[in-house]
């Protein structure tokens, strides 16, 4: 059995991205499952500075102990500006500062939402181009635009043309893990 480490790339209470992994995770059978919700993980501000000085937090240790564990990761990130949010972005810092090679052959389902019509696309094709950089396969994306129009927390994704783009990823991510 497979094990699916989960997280939204937001460390929001209200995360709509962090709904969209729950919802996605909610769709899987037949895998160990591991949902983390980042409120849970705090990181400071990467600096060399706070690095020689404090080191790494175990909370930083924790999580990549979990994803070097798992067999796939699924990861929606959400966007601010056009690209990744600050929280996000420093959290791929402090991990490749551990190891360069955090996602070294990581699957990953990489997602995305926005309340716009774009779905966080910006973020996602740049978190993409990180990732691979970093050794990670990107096994299928998927990106899920007007968030509030398009899904439901009791039914999830509401628009079925989207659904199925969904389903379709999600079934090419599990094939490969």
């Amino acid at each position: 059995m497979s094990v699916i480490l989960a997280f939204a790339g937001s460390n929001s209470s209200s995360s709509i991205n962090y709904a969209l992994v729950k919802y996605t995770v909610s769709l899987i059978e037949d895998h160990d499952l591991n949902l983390l919700n980042m409120v849970n993980y705090p990181f400071t501000m990467f600096s060399e500075d706070a690095e020689k000085e404090d080191g790494y937090s175990n909370s930083l240790k924790e999580l990549y102990s979990e994803i070097q564990e798992a067999d796939g990761l699924i990861i929606s990130v959400n966007e601010h500006n056009g690209g990744q949010s600050a929280y996000f972005k420093n959290l791929v810092d402090w991990l490749s500062r551990l190891d360069r090679g955090f996602v070294k052959d990581a699957k990953i389902l990489l997602m995305s939402t926005s309340p716009g019509k774009r779905g966080a696309i910006g973020s996602l094709e740049r978190t993409e181009k990180m990732m691979t950089r970093f050794g990670a396969e990107i096994t299928a994306t998927f990106s899920l635009p007007s968030f509030k129009e398009n899904f439901d927390t009791e039914e999830g994704i509401t628009d079925q043309e989207l659904a199925a783009q969904h389903q379709q990823a999600l079934k090419q991510f599990l094939s490969k893990i």
